[in-house]
């Protein structure tokens, strides 16, 4: 019987496991970095160790770490969550041969399953169906597009895609060192890429006992980098014959390599309906709330009973019920190449509504830092149709108070009420088509933000005047004051607004713009204008405002404000976009060096993303302050490129590394 859980993990999945643990009595031991001391699921746990250092080499990949934790702690069982350690096999039987618990599946078909291609012959050999590999030595026009994939992991790191044999033998040594980077093994194979597939994967459980579960299919085909943004469960728009054939494909996966535990079996459906079977994910997946929604389940407390050595509850799982939508919020900006985010996060609060879930690692006033994964929280719906669910969880996101960094939250309702969404046109490549008309203004977006912002402008009046109580009006205005003004830049695109107001005899501001002001206090304001009113929540930290409304929120900063940094230097400079650390130059980089416009000169790692600075415009490399290992902050000069015409400012792609 375990009595002490530690995971091995952090953020929102270790809250996540520790959420089970208090309902079914277990004690919790969370371990972290330094960088994670105050985080949440350490404030969570009931006890907690330290493992010195920030990076994830140092802390949370350091198998031998973690074991003396959960001995130092009085743990008696380990629980991997996903990601880090979670499917390597070498930790799970170090957690074994400690004498602890391992709550995962057997040492033996982690190993089965940590190679693609091992597990591609295993998955041939127990007639599931798969693309056949490309050798790349040998491939010609007729096998592209390829795509390449590392062997020894996933997440997007090591992918790429071919459309072009020239450019095979580049990507092929691209795709093997970030491969290497990521795993320590730079195996690299490829296979047909499938255009507009779909990715959808079944959830597996099975117990010790010979029985396993096919809990149903998810839909994860809106996806990022290769990396999943919304999932859905049941996969809508399936066939039953295809639904029969991924159960059965994903039930013979799991007894070939003798699985036990939770696992996921993930497949590509190709846009005539063909299965191909991509890998198994040897854990818990981050999309796992969806089947626990449909299924009414608790997939951590099966895996605990199963590590246990009990048997699943019944011969076969419980009937489904309803439709489950999952976004995942990250720190991130969609519209910047999805670069990542740091900062305060000064205000979070998801609606507590029914059916609404959300599993997260943060609460307001954290801090989002630079060495980890930029998801803040997955927030889930179920209803009892896709309809329904896909609308609450829009709607949900909506209403949500974030204050901070810039988040994905827009994008993810937007793509929840994407046609291509809502009809079930889905595959793998929606953001690549559709990016970037769902990050551009919509109609009307441009007057919403401007009333936001004179809303923000009456309430910081009201509150620089007035006494503690609202100032409740019937709509006046023309007051003989005399005019002020209040600037405000836009979030994250700088457009300015001056807001012009008039302040009553008692002390209450009008806007000069024609709104009438119903209510006004300095967290709140109430404005009509052609007839309609509106409500706007008003929260200040220091310079910066942000208005919550019922239809969106908004950003600003109070002007004036500091230099932008970009402003301080001269044309050609190549900025850090956000804080990290500089991994590799490019070859032959130096000062003298001619450079083309658009070519990669410097690679930043940040947030376990890898970020190439280009090149602004064509010309020589006069300065290099860059150099492998050097950590440096948002802002910092990292190279200059002089005798290019009409230099624009520096930009930055993101890739995985």
């Amino acid at each position: 019987m375990i009595t002490a859980l530690l995971v091995a993990n952090r953020g929102e999945i270790a809250c996540r496991i520790f959420r089970t643990c208090r309902e079914l009595g277990i004690s919790t031991v969370a371990v972290y970095s330094d960088a994670d001391a105050g985080a949440l699921h350490v404030r969570e746990a009931d006890t907690a160790v330290r493992l010195p250092g920030t990076a994830p080499a140092d802390t949370y990949l350091r198998g031998d770490l973690v074991v003396a934790a959960a001995h130092a702690s009085g743990a008696d069982a380990v629980h991997p969550g996903y990601g880090f350690l979670s499917e390597n096999a070498g930790f799970a039987q170090a957690v074994l041969d400690a004498g602890l618990v391992w709550v995962g599946p057997p040492v033996k078909a982690i190993e089965l399953m940590a190679s693609k291609t091992r597990a591609k012959e295993l998955m041939a050999a127990a007639d599931v169906p798969l693309l056949a590999p490309v050798d790349p030595a040998s491939a010609t026009v007729a096998d592209l597009p390829l795509l390449l994939k590392a062997a020894a992991g996933g997440g997007g790191r090591g992918m790429r895609i071919v459309r072009e044999l020239a450019a095979l033998p580049a990507e092929l040594t691209a795709a093997s060192a970030e491969a290497a980077s990521a795993f320590g093994d730079g195996e690299v194979f490829a296979e047909p890429y499938v255009e507009r597939g779909r990715h959808v994967e079944v959830q597996v459980m099975a117990d010790g006992q010979g029985t396993v579960w096919a809990l149903g299919t998810r839909d994860c085909s809106l996806q990022r980098r290769h990396q999943k943004v919304i999932e859905e469960a049941p996969a809508p728009g399936l066939d039953d014959g295809l639904r029969r054939t991924l159960h059965d494909a994903a039930a013979a996966a799991a007894q070939a390599v003798g699985y036990r535990g939770a696992g996921t079996v993930e497949f590509l459906v190709s846009a005539e309906g063909r299965p191909y079977f991509l890998e198994m994910n040897t854990r818990l997946q981050v999309e796992h709330p969806v089947t626990e929604a449909v299924f009414g389940l608790d997939l951590v407390a099966l895996q605990l009973r199963v590590a246990e050595g009990e048997a699943l509850p019944a011969a076969a799982p419980p009937e489904p019920a309803g439709h489950a939508v999952e976004a995942r919020l990250y720190a991130e900006d969609p519209a910047r190449d999805w670069q990542p985010q740091t900062g305060a996060l000064l205000t979070f609060d998801v609606p507590d509504e029914p059916g609404i879930r959300l599993d997260t690692g943060y609460t307001g006033g954290d801090t989002v830092g630079v060495h980890y994964d930029p998801m803040l929280a997955k927030v889930i719906a179920h209803a009892p149709t896709r309809t329904e669910a896909v609308r609450l969880l829009a709607r949900a996101l909506e209403r949500a108070r974030i204050h901070g960094p810039v988040t994905n939250r827009e994008l993810l309702v937007r793509s929840l009420r994407h046609p291509d969404f809502t009809e079930v046109r889905l595959d793998t490549g929606f953001y690549d088509r559709n990016l970037a008309a769902l990050t551009a203004a919509t109609p009307g977006h441009e007057e919403a933000r401007r009333l936001a912002a004179t809303a923000a402008a009456i309430a910081a009046a009201a509150g620089a005047g007035s006494g503690p109580g609202p100032a409740r009006l019937g709509a006046w205005r023309n007051l003989a004051s005399q005019p002020q003004t209040r600037s405000y830049r836009a979030e994250p695109d700088g457009t300015a607004y001056e807001i012009a107001y008039r302040t009553g005899r008692d002390g209450t501001p009008a806007p000069g713009s024609g709104e009438r002001v119903l209510a006004a206090r300095p967290d709140a304001v109430t404005l009509e204008t052609a007839g309609v009113t509106r409500h706007f929540t008003v929260t200040t930290h220091g310079d910066r405002a942000y208005v919550d409304t019922a239809a969106g929120s908004y950003a600003f900063t109070a002007l004036p404000r500091f230099t932008d940094p970009a402003e301080r230097t001269e044309p050609g400079s190549l900025l850090a976009p956000m804080p990290g650390t500089v991994v590799r130059l490019a070859d032959g980089l130096g000062p003298g060096a001619a450079v083309e416009a658009g070519q990669p000169l410097i690679w930043l790692e940040a947030m376990k993303m890898e970020h190439r600075i280009l090149a602004p415009a064509s010309g020589t490399l006069t300065a290099l302050h860059a150099t492998p290992g050097l950590q440096v902050e948002v802002g910092a000069l990292l190279a200059v490129v002089q005798d290019a015409p009409a230099p624009a400012p520096a930009h930055q792609e993101e890739t995985t590394p």
